[in-house]
């Protein structure tokens, strides 16, 4: 009984989750590769969009996860960005995601460095706090995603592969 009242809270902290991430944001982020420290700074424009049970979308993540139909995606996110480089203002990736969340799951429909779907587990330190862990192609991903405010999100990624650190990614978000 107790670790169903645990996933109920949990899913009702990701929809809470999602539904205060939604919106435009202007994120800076910067990469630091490793071990030699070098650095690359970024600019994107994000757009988040809550998704609720029975959304198409989710309908179809679900389907590509290979997932039956009594298994229904709580709520999700679509997340499309645009993003350049901040110096040379050289533009680097635009894109759109998928999110859903089943239990402690959260389903993608392509993963950081693939185009194939991924899953990451996730968590809450507090209610503002959502910690991912994604593993695929012998790498891990760690993510912290921070809600400070209305108006900022703080987000750290941690790219590891062979119990060695690849990558620290620094990002800064505020709503526009």
């Amino acid at each position: 009984m107790n670790s169903l009242l645990q996933l109920s809270q949990t899913e009702d902290l990701i929809a809470a989750f999602f539904q205060e991430s939604e919106g435009i944001w202007h994120s800076e982020r910067r990469y630091y590769t490793l071990p030699q420290v070098e650095t690359k700074e970024m600019v994107s424009i994000l757009t988040i969009e809550f998704l609720e049970a029975g959304r198409e979308e989710l309908r179809k993540l679900a389907q590509l996860h290979g997932l039956s139909d009594e298994v229904i995606l709580t709520c999700g996110a679509k997340v499309s960005w645009e993003s350049k480089e901040s110096v040379s203002e050289k533009k680097q990736s635009k894109g759109e995601t998928l999110f859903g969340a089943f239990c402690n799951i959260l389903y993608r429909d392509r993963g950081f460095a693939t185009p194939k779907p991924v899953t990451a587990k996730y968590n809450f330190s507090n209610p503002q706090t959502l910690c991912l862990r994604t593993e695929y192609k012998d790498s891990v991903f760690e993510e912290e995603l921070k809600l400070v405010g209305k108006n900022y999100r703080t987000r750290q990624s941690i790219i590891s592969r062979a119990g060695e650190q690849l990558m620290i990614g620094q990002y800064l978000e505020k709503r526009i």
